[in-house]
């Protein structure tokens, strides 16, 4: 989630929901150089409770001092070792030490023993290359006393192709007592529900559905009937999208439904945006946050008339303007049926 989860991000995932909040992964070498950007990574607001940073870097030294210096703010730690991106790879971090159990574990084992706070790992299944080593690891990292373990259901060679291996994320479950928690093609309420029963998981981590759509979590949650207050948007959506009074046939009922359901996901997301506008222009100020355009471009996914918009989005002269334009295109978005073509 680099480049996605910033604070303001963070912060609108909890108000739709999300029970936790993880920072974007943030390399250890720069942390322990104290560079400026990497640790503006890493700010945090006494709204976002617990504080959850997440790090990641090939050298054992590099994660163990940031460790140290982390452990003073942070409730809890992640290590990252799940990430299949070949920048991260390359240098023998995120799922590339996946084929290197024991310099993992050396590492998970040596900032365990400077943090005063738990130590939480995310995993994938293995590099593809070869038996794949999470049960091997998930077992020997609870020995170490890791206190929970994410674990998304690919391998480092599939990156984010085919589909994740739940049952495999079940014998993870199965061969540990610590919590596990699932990830991987979680992307509304029903995959949810298969998820839970194929995997066992004490818990979803849901990223990549979340780009552009935070209000996935609170949707979940109400769809699946678990506690969870009234959507902060509520009041945008009344009287939004309504079906006409009287439909000829069920086909026509249906389009209905759709149409309804399309609006009303624009309202839920006109709201998010405008939210995380309020939160980006409260947290940075005057100092300009290079995920917002990113933002922009995903609240604008899937829904009619949003690929036209994003084509003209580059030529904004401003952050001010960009947000205007994804607002006023949320705000009013278009009643006929269609992809996102732009037509």
């Amino acid at each position: 989630m680099a480049g996605v989860s910033d604070l303001a991000f963070r912060l609108l995932a909890r108000e739709c929901g999300a029970d936790l909040t993880i920072t974007e992964f943030t390399a250890a070498a720069g942390l322990t150089r104290r560079d400026a950007k990497s640790w503006h990574k890493l700010s945090s607001d006494p709204r976002e409770s617990p504080f959850i940073p997440q790090i990641f870097g090939g050298v054992a030294e590099e994660m163990v001092h940031c460790t140290e210096m982390l452990a003073e703010v942070a409730d809890v730690i992640d290590l990252n070792f799940g990430c299949p991106a070949p920048k991260v790879t390359r240098n023998c971090a995120g799922a590339a030490l996946m084929g290197h159990p024991d310099e993992l574990i050396e590492m998970v084992e040596r900032c365990i023993a400077v943090s005063e706070v738990p130590i939480t790992v995310k995993m994938r299944l293995g590099t593809g290359n070869g038996p794949e080593t999470v049960l091997e690891l998930a077992s020997r990292l609870e020995g170490l006393g890791v206190a929970r373990l994410c674990i998304h259901g690919r391998t480092l060679r599939q990156r984010y192709s085919g589909v994740a291996d739940w049952d495999f994320i079940r014998r993870v479950v199965e061969a540990v007592d610590i919590p596990v928690i699932a990830n991987g093609d979680i992307v509304d309420a029903r995959s949810a529900t298969a998820c839970i029963e194929a995997t066992g998981a004490a818990g979803l981590m849901i990223g990549r559905a979340a780009i552009g759509r935070p209000t996935i979590f609170h949707q979940i949650k109400s769809e699946l009937g678990w506690p969870v207050s009234a959507p902060p948007w509520a009041a945008e959506n009344n009287g939004a999208g309504e079906a006409p009074a009287q439909v000829a046939t069920e086909v026509g009922a249906n389009r209905a439904d759709t149409q309804k359901g399309e609006i009303s996901e624009a309202k839920a997301r006109s709201w998010a945006w405008s939210r995380y506008i309020e939160l980006d222009d409260e947290l940075n100020g005057d100092r300009p946050n290079r995920n917002r355009k990113r933002h922009a471009f995903a609240f604008t996914k899937g829904l009619p008339g949003g690929k036209a918009l994003r084509t003209t989005l580059h030529q904004e002269p401003t952050p001010e303007s960009l947000a205007e334009r994804v607002k006023n295109f949320l705000e009013n978005p278009p009643h006929e049926i269609g992809d996102d073509s732009g037509n």
